[in-house]
């Protein structure tokens, strides 16, 4: 398993965020919200999701574009495993992904069969994709193969789904750590690379996106193939989803300006979006 070096310093990041911060200031138009809108991971992970409660939050996603005709629709919807049957019985309507959460997520402290296990067993229920976290407990002691093995076995178990590895950013939180991450995972075969559960004090920084939009791009510039990148958890604004969206495309570039390969983990945002582009409150989701 080889890692290259972090491919810039920790001080070039902040300046390079500055000249993020000021064009996200400029891409906040209609075309880029809804571009926005469309690359949401529209969830609910919730321990009181019950049968019911999935089956009409999937349908206000199948009702959604006779209400909002000029809107296009979230990227996907996820779910805990066990509800994956419920979206993917409800949803009626094309190009909205299924995703669920896998490998005992958040924590992701389990057996290694176990997360496979269960990622494999969500697919087979109906999911187009996979968030996993990764092996915190074994990267933080430095214990790399293990990061690399479970996450590659998972990636086989799942076939042509697609996997998302969550890094917890905001727990590794040096820039060199979550390049690191970000590799390993890459080379594991990770679709996605995700900052966080959303569920720990730090979730989603620019700083962290930005090192990991950088492994995205090396990894590109040195095998030809684009992979995606997903921030998630404390993006709840219009403001929040440009200073993303604007530092994708600064790092990687138009290529990746679609929910193919970018994605928004939010919860809130979609809402907050749609009162953006109406100016007017809307409560939709």
């Amino acid at each position: 398993m080889y890692i290259p070096e972090m491919p810039f310093s920790k001080e070039n990041i902040e300046g390079e965020l500055q000249l993020i911060r000021e064009k996200a200031k400029k891409n906040n138009t209609q075309e880029k919200l809804k571009l926005a809108f469309s690359c949401i991971d529209l969830t609910t992970l919730n321990p009181t999701d019950t049968i019911n409660h999935v089956s009409g939050f999937t349908w206000k996603v199948n009702k959604f574009g006779a209400d909002f005709a000029d809107m296009p629709s979230v990227g996907a919807i996820c779910v805990y495993p066990n509800m994956v049957a419920t979206v993917k019985e409800t949803l009626a309507i094309p190009n909205v992904n299924i995703a669920a959460v896998a490998g005992s997520f958040p924590s992701s402290m389990t057996f290694s069969n176990l997360k496979t296990q269960e990622a494999k067993m969500a697919v087979e229920a109906g999911a187009d994709e996979i968030d996993i976290v990764i092996p915190l407990w074994a990267f933080l002691d430095g214990n790399m193969d293990a990061c690399y093995q479970e996450i590659k076995a998972i990636k086989t178990a799942i076939g042509d789904a697609h996997l998302k590895v969550i890094l917890e950013s905001g727990v590794l939180a040096d820039p060199e750590k979550i390049w690191q991450a970000s590799i390993i995972s890459l080379q594991a075969g990770a679709d996605f690379i995700k900052t966080s559960t959303g569920k720990m004090p730090v979730a989603a920084t620019p700083e962290a996106a930005y090192v990991m939009c950088s492994a995205l791009k090396w990894w590109n510039e040195n095998h030809q193939e684009k992979r995606g990148f997903k921030p998630a958890g404390g993006i709840s604004t219009t403001e929040g989803a440009m200073l993303y969206l604007s530092l994708v495309d600064h790092v990687l570039g138009e290529a990746w300006m679609n929910n193919k390969l970018f994605r928004i983990g939010a919860s809130r945002l979609a809402n907050n979006l749609l009162s953006d582009i109406y100016n007017k409150e809307i409560m939709y989701f």
